[in-house]
């Protein structure tokens, strides 16, 4: 117990050496995608109560002021709050009564503001909750935000969701979707999704559908690159020489990728969740 406690104060110092609070209009924006994987599934010794500890470290040590969370249950969400007081956050079950998945937006309250707030389904009917299409397995949605950054009273969009992961027809149709709600929605300000796409980086269709729509990769825009390229590990180390990134990053608009990283930190062969979690850091493009 002496030396778990010792590692997770090692990785909490290194966190900190790393990433600073932004608290002023010259700092990054710092973004992560996060797959937390369900607190509720049988993983035996990765449970979610033997990994939720590193789960909020992972958190705490890179300070993002936006996280987008997939496969995150209430209580993980609540979980996650309370240990890091600085956070709030908001979401809503994929299930027509609220319940299940949701696709969690955490936020740091000292640095950003949500106006506005919303919950959109990746299906024919985007606004009806619980509604599916395309023979997804499940129903599939998207929590997006409208943020007021209190620094320099910039305004960014936040969109956060989790693509089906058995019918290649519902992931291309959930693409043409998202791009054409957040069309609707963010219009040209600056926007920032995060998502687990179930879909290749550079190699699938609705990486390409995004693309075209006028999003760009993070990893790719990135000035500077750490990490594998491999978001999905199965509670293992990530596979030498593979590239199968399923979770992004993507801005549209006026936004710059300073770097991007996919986390590998463990405790002792525990990793986080069965995802890589993915960090930026991004600045506006234009001066205010």
């Amino acid at each position: 117990m002496m030396m778990k406690s010792r590692n997770r104060a090692v990785l909490f110092a290194i966190g900190l050496m790393i990433a600073p609070i932004a608290l002023s209009a010259d700092d990054p924006l710092r973004v992560m995608s996060f797959n937390i994987r369900y607190g509720s599934a049988n993983d035996g010794e990765n449970g979610w109560d033997n990994r939720k500890e590193l789960v909020a470290e992972t958190i705490r040590a890179h300070e993002p002021v936006l996280v987008g969370l997939q496969e995150c249950l209430g209580f993980q969400a609540g979980y996650l709050v309370d240990q890091l007081p600085e956070y709030r956050w908001f979401g809503v079950g994929r299930e027509a009564d609220g319940s299940g998945e949701r696709m969690a937006v955490l936020y740091r309250a000292e640095v950003l503001n949500p106006l506005e707030t919303g919950n959109l389904w990746l299906c024919e009917t985007p606004n009806v909750p619980g509604s599916s299409s395309w023979n997804s397995a499940c129903n599939r949605m998207v929590t997006w935000g409208k943020f007021y950054r209190h620094a320099d009273q910039r305004l960014v969009y936040f969109f956060n969701t989790h693509f089906d992961h058995r019918s290649e027809e519902a992931r291309r149709g959930a693409a043409r979707v998202l791009a054409q709600q957040i069309e609707r929605i963010a219009d040209d300000a600056p926007v920032i999704v995060t998502g687990d796409f179930n879909a290749r980086a550079a190699a699938s269709v609705p990486w390409n559908t995004l693309k075209e729509a006028g999003f760009v990769d993070a990893w790719l825009a990135a000035k500077s690159q750490n990490g594998p390229p491999v978001t999905w590990s199965g509670f293992k180390p990530p596979e030498s020489g593979v590239d199968r990134r399923i979770d992004w990053i993507l801005t549209r608009g006026a936004l710059d990728t300073l770097r991007c990283e996919t986390l590998t930190a463990n405790e002792n062969g525990r990793y986080p969740s069965d995802h890589f979690p993915v960090f930026a850091e991004l600045e506006f493009a234009e001066k205010p």
